[in-house]
């Protein structure tokens, strides 16, 4: 049975405010093979199937004249003037491997590898190591996990999450984020994704009361509830480690879950 870690609870100015038991979930092993596969799984859902009508480059009447008249073979359109069409490589032809609508673009993952995954993914937020080599900026970060009282998840202004995110240490990974902010060197730019930036901190609460859109404006920032936690919103670009901040009935709700083996 894995030890379970001790950790301190902070308030919105960034002191002291008890302490609280990490569940033993942040204990699981690091797979980042496994967090990898969720990620792209989970991606591949969002993709839109794509695919050529089956009947391009077929409505015709070309047929091939065969051998014997000292002209290829290629079909030629009946009515005179004997030009090519049909054959993949002619002038108005069909492609000829073209894609498929129905195509399996979906990457399915077992319900068990998912889910450790998952588990794999918040042990990950607990390490300095892992969360330092990710880019994030932690010199300032009172504790890592970093875990906040619940009247985090009751703010409704962005002016205040930014300050208490300020109190606690994180102003310079939002500082690293918003000078990270350039337009994307390709075409993306021209299809509704100009700005590229990098992740910043992600805020874990058990229940919104007001904070997601209070946290909506500030760059880089994302909130999310423990049950609709998953491996990409932990590890963004299959790379585990992202600066996490929880809430303490986060933290509650994620050890309930984890004894009854439920999925966060």
């Amino acid at each position: 049975m894995p030890t379970q870690k001790t950790v301190q609870i902070f308030d919105l100015q960034g002191k002291p405010a008890g302490e609280t038991t990490l569940p033993a979930l942040f204990e699981t092993p690091l797979r980042p093979d496994v967090i990898k596969r969720a990620v792209l799984s989970i991606q591949s859902h969002r993709l839109q199937p794509q695919g050529r009508d089956p009947m391009a480059g077929k409505r015709t009447s070309a047929e091939s004249r065969g051998t014997g008249m000292a002209i290829a073979r290629i079909p030629r359109q009946k009515g005179g003037g004997g030009k090519a069409a049909f054959a993949p490589g002619t002038v108005g032809g069909r492609q000829a491997h073209p894609p498929r609508a129905e195509a399996k673009i979906v990457k399915a993952i077992p319900k068990k590898e998912k889910r450790l995954a998952l588990l794999s993914a918040i042990a990950a937020t607990a390490s300095k190591e892992l969360v330092a080599s990710r880019g994030h900026k932690v010199e300032s970060v009172p504790a890592i996990p970093l875990v906040v009282v619940d009247s985090l998840a009751e703010l409704t202004k962005a002016k205040d999450v930014e300050e208490t995110l300020t109190n606690l240490g994180l102003s310079s990974d939002i500082s690293r984020v918003r000078e990270s902010r350039k337009i994307r060197a390709g075409k993306g730019k021209r299809r509704g994704r100009k700005m590229k930036q990098a992740v910043g901190p992600l805020i874990v609460v058990a229940e919104n009361k007001g904070v997601v859109k209070a946290a909506s404006n500030l760059p880089g920032v994302d909130v999310v509830t423990v049950k609709n936690l998953n491996a990409e919103i932990l590890a963004p670009g299959t790379h585990p480690g992202r600066l996490t901040l929880w809430t303490n009935s986060a933290i509650e709700q994620l050890a309930k879950l984890y004894e009854k083996g439920e999925e966060a």
